[in-house]
């Protein structure tokens, strides 16, 4: 990891300021950055979330045959591929006119889901976020890793381990491979389960729910053992998004689309996941490729929010598995009437997930229908279809239009991190100024703000996936370091050709 000072932009060197870049940040999927602009006294005065890595997945998605996306969209993350898969799959469901997909089809699928959402939780809390929690933000920054972990919390470490293996072992039975599978398909599903794959998982099911609990355990005790960072941390008030089931429990596999505002009072319930278009937008800012969703009901300036396991838990009204549901409300008791905001409780409601994952990944299990039953729908065809699941981060929306020769026209994605993306924002602001400002920096002090972002576990990678006009400075510069030639082209895709010296923006 690089932590460094820069020169700032003209304008902010006028001003007196210099600017701190942590670049790249460490233990997050992708690759981003964050700049810090000080003043002479060290005060903080912008602080922006920079994600610095592009991918083009909405544009060369067109062109291609439907039946392909499923397959091409998990190239998007080697983390989260089954959220991908799966909301590719639902949203060509429509077009195939496979809506509702056979019961074997829908429950290997929530089979498949439910193992992806427990290892990717795995991963995330033992291997990226669980050096900081256990040893400190502080701590050495050798020994503030998963290998650190291994050495001082052998135990801890091994059922991480172990609780990823078993959600990937769910996704080879149900996908073919552990990453980036083909089980699933337009109209269904492409296989059963078999039983000697079922029996296999089956023997580990009470270790790892027994695992899960201890995994809830140790995040509740470590709200406890700090109350006052963990309420405080990088906390702000937001609204917050989620699908809900129609009788509001907890679906990370299907359900409307639900969003309540900081109060935890409803702005609106019982959305069909193919109108997102009229409940959604999605703005540009000219410092960073990942784009900035908000309700349109409320506008850019009010209308961000927060998904994911954070949002998860309190939009819903229920957890659907007796174990989960337990400590979802000794969760929500920890606000005491108030919905939670701080950033770190987005730990403890991971963990409380993982457990409603290994709750519902046994029940589907002893599910005959994962055997055997008919696995294809389809008819009448249609134009166009979405898919909204809730992938690990949060809720995923795959949209496409497909013309009457089968191939796709136009790909829409609102990744989980997207979501999120204004929320990241405002946590690094937050906790700049509550630990920076003012102060020398160290590389602990640094850290705060990349535990922040952790927090979140985003997929940076997933976030940057669309193709449009890209801010981009090309200049041709002469055997001499004279500046000959230059043509600049804004976010909004204006081209100016202008001879003086290049200059960046401020962060």
């Amino acid at each position: 990891m690089t932590r460094s000072l820069e020169t700032a932009a003209p304008a902010a060197v006028a001003q007196g300021l210099r600017r701190v870049a942590i670049d790249p940040l460490s233990r997050v999927e992708g690759h981003g950055k964050v700049t810090i602009l000080l003043d002479a006294q060290n005060r903080v005065q912008q602080v922006r979330l920079h994600i610095v890595e592009f991918r083009g997945f909405e544009k060369f998605i067109e062109g291609r045959p439907y039946w392909e996306v499923p397959v091409m969209v998990q190239r998007l993350c080697g983390i989260c591929p089954v959220s991908h898969h799966l909301a590719a799959s639902k949203a060509f469901d429509r077009v195939v006119g496979a809506v509702p997909i056979t019961a074997s089809a829908e429950k290997i699928r929530r089979l498949m889901h439910y193992g992806q959402v427990m290892q990717s939780h795995a991963l995330h809390f033992f291997h990226l976020a669980s050096p900081d929690l256990l040893f400190g933000f502080d701590s050495d920054a050798n020994r503030r890793n998963i290998v650190g972990v291994a050495q001082a919390h052998p135990d801890i470490a091994k059922k991480g381990i172990l609780l990823r293996k078993f959600g990937q072992e769910v996704i080879r039975v149900t996908a073919g491979k552990r990453v980036h599978g083909t089980g699933s398909v337009p109209g269904g599903m492409n296989k059963h389960v078999s039983a000697e794959d079922r029996a296999m998982l089956q023997r580990d099911v009470a270790q790892m729910t027994a695992w899960a609990q201890d995994a809830v355990g140790m995040a509740k005790q470590l709200h406890a053992q700090n109350p006052v960072l963990y309420n405080s941390f990088g906390s702000f008030r937001s609204s917050m998004l989620s699908l809900v089931r129609a009788d509001g429990a907890m679906d990370l596999y299907d359900g409307v689309i639900r969003a309540r505002d900081a109060a935890g009072q409803l702005i609106f319930d019982g959305a069909s996941d193919q109108g997102y278009l009229d409940l959604i937008e999605e703005e540009v800012k000219p410092w960073t490729y990942m784009k900035f969703p908000f309700l349109k009901s409320l506008g850019p300036d009010l209308g961000w929010y927060r998904v994911g396991p954070l949002a998860r838990l309190q939009n819903c009204d229920f957890i659907p598995s007796p174990l989960a549901e337990v400590e979802r409300q000794a969760f929500v008791a920890w606000g005491r009437g108030e919905p939670i905001h701080a950033t770190l409780a987005y730990h403890w409601a991971r963990m409380i997930e993982l457990l409603h994952c290994i709750e519902v990944i046994a029940q589907l299990l002893d599910d005959p229908d994962i055997l055997s039953g008919e696995l294809m729908a389809g008819e009448p065809r249609r134009r166009s279809g979405v898919g909204v699941i809730e992938a690990p981060r949060g809720t995923l929306i795959h949209h496409y239009e497909v013309g009457d020769d089968d191939l796709v026209t136009m790909c829409n994605l609102i990744v989980s991190t997207t979501h999120n993306n204004q929320a990241m924002n405002e946590a690094v602001c937050s906790v700049a100024r509550e630990y920076l400002d003012g102060r020398e920096l160290t590389e602990g002090l640094l850290n705060h703000i990349e535990v922040a972002i952790r927090a979140y576990d985003p997929c940076l990678s997933c976030a940057t996936h669309a193709l449009g006009q890209m801010p981009l400075d090309v200049a041709l510069v002469g055997p001499g370091g004279e500046l000959m030639d230059r043509l600049t082209r804004s976010h909004t895709g204006d081209i100016v050709r202008d001879l003086q010296p290049p200059s960046s923006p401020a962060a």
